[in-house]
């Protein structure tokens, strides 16, 4: 089997690259299960100071694989390991955002994105919500701006995105990796240890949600999922339609 995350090492930095072009890097069981595997790797790696999470394509992650969709457990597991990593990681975004692929910008220490970035939650144009992703996104997100974006499914920009906090900067008319060039040279003059000491402090309340939120969540989820809404929803994005319900 092609691997769907491609890792490359550089000077205390490891890059996983998700590269599944044929769903745009949709949160595929197998896709799920080679990440949480890199990560694991890269975590107990000395000579990892910190990840880089990045794309192939035009899509950094179009959300969850409705075709091979993975367990609602193992995606909560993925976005834990990324909190509890000791060691920050980073996302580089050059590329569009949805849905559950906003989980994983939220769970990441540090994102960056380009000025051609758009995202948006639009699990409710599908019949569900945007239940697990929530773990990590409603303590580092802007409430009254989440309250928008989940309800409506609107898509929006990397200024937008920078400004309510799902961004850590945009790029405006500069390349991303000019972006993130001082935040990689920071955490490569950072001693190992101290990084992983002040990421714990940075992520405490987030791991709190995991822990008191999770199993609620994805029950939720998967209830959701698999309600007569879900079906249709998925459907009619299947078949390039809008869902019975829009008026």
């Amino acid at each position: 089997m092609t691997a769907l995350v491609h890792p490359t090492h550089e000077r205390g930095i490891t890059t996983l690259t998700l590269d599944s072009p044929h769903n745009r890097n949709a949160l595929s069981a197998s896709l799920v299960h080679e990440l949480t595997d890199a990560l694991k790797r890269a975590g107990k790696d000395d000579d990892v100071r910190a990840v880089v999470l990045t794309h192939t394509g035009t899509t950094f992650s179009a959300g969850a694989d409705l075709r091979e969709p993975p367990q609602p457990k193992a995606l909560v597991a993925l976005l834990r390991q990324i909190v509890k990593l000791r060691k920050p990681v980073v996302a580089r975004v050059t590329g569009h955002v949805r849905a559950g692929g906003l989980g994983l910008l939220g769970a990441c220490d540090i994102a960056a994105a380009s000025d051609t970035a758009t995202f948006a939650f639009t699990e409710v144009r599908i019949g569900v919500a945007p239940a697990l992703i929530s773990l990590p996104l409603l303590h580092r997100v802007d409430p009254r701006a989440l309250a928008r974006y989940y309800l409506t499914g609107e898509t929006f920009d990397a200024t937008e995105a920078a400004r309510i906090g799902l961004l850590s900067a945009a790029g405006d008319h500069t390349d991303v990796d000019e972006v993130l060039a001082p935040v990689l040279d920071g955490l490569r003059r950072a001693a190992p240890r101290a990084l992983a000491e002040t990421k714990r402090l940075l992520t405490a309340k987030v791991l709190e949600a995991f822990d008191l939120d999770a199993g609620e969540l994805a029950r939720l989820s998967a209830r959701l999922f698999a309600a007569a809404d879900a079906r249709e929803g998925m459907t009619a994005f299947l078949e390039r339609r809008d869902p019975t319900w829009v008026v």
